[in-house]
């Protein structure tokens, strides 16, 4: 998301590798050959641009973007941070879309057949732009735990998806933000995919009592850091996972 030149090359040993045989859907779309990193074009770095008048109001606040005629089910919280680049400088305009499953583990998604509830008034999805100081901040329900094939009784911890764009739509970056205290943490090959215990904990976001609301909404902080040593671990799908 560099807007004055080449895109560093990111430091794949704190990365998550595509093949993690504990993970067991990487076995079969990992690549089997080496990556050719190619150089990008002047067409890349400078466009298509995505829409920054497409953004509603209520596009940040997943408690009412998909409202019909209640709040949603569950713990509200605010999760708020900064993207920030390897010098610590705030990186302005960076759109930043969230996906989720409700309070229950489920996503709304036809190919989700977990049998906890749907909830009408909660899409799990919300986008907004970084302002000036790089922040963004959302409002939404924390997600709960979900079971899914890999092992006999494997379970994803609480989780949001993350994806930020930068001047391009081929400045696409794609994490994950885990909650601080999670005990599933300690047994979920997909967070332990990343090698580097540190680069682990960059995906945990902390309690932030300051900017939780009394009586109303807790909050969690995660800064997001584009490159450099202290880069947030970003997935080698393209999809997201």
């Amino acid at each position: 998301m560099n807007r004055t030149g080449e895109y560093r090359a990111r430091n794949r040993a704190i990365h998550p590798p595509a093949l993690t045989p504990a993970y067991k859907t990487s076995v079969a779309r990992s690549p089997r050959l080496p990556l050719i990193a190619l150089q990008q074009s002047l067409s890349e770095l400078t466009g298509p641009v995505f829409g920054h008048d497409l953004l509603r109001p209520l596009d940040h606040d997943l408690l009412r973007n998909a409202r019909v005629d209640q709040d949603p089910v569950g713990e509200r919280i605010i999760v708020h941070g900064r993207v920030l680049d390897e010098n610590a400088r705030p990186v302005a305009g960076a759109l930043v879309e969230v996906w989720q499953a409700n309070a229950g583990g489920r996503y709304r998604h036809v190919k989700d057949s977990y049998v906890a509830a749907l909830d009408p008034n909660f899409s799990g999805c919300g986008r907004t732009l970084t302002d000036e100081a790089g922040c963004y901040r959302f409002r939404t329900i924390k997600p709960g735990p979900y079971p899914w094939r890999n092992r006999l009784n494997d379970w994803r911890p609480a989780h949001i998806h993350f994806s930020l764009f930068g001047p391009a739509f081929v400045t696409r970056l794609v994490t994950q933000l885990y909650f601080e205290g999670d005990p599933l943490l300690r047994h979920c090959p997909i967070y332990h995919s990343i090698p580097d215990a540190g680069a682990r904990e960059r995906l945990v976001a902390t309690l932030d009592l300051d900017e939780t609301l009394p009586l109303d909404t807790l909050a969690y902080r995660f800064d997001i850091v584009l490159r450099g040593r202290r880069q947030t671990p970003i997935e080698n799908r393209l999809e997201g996972g």
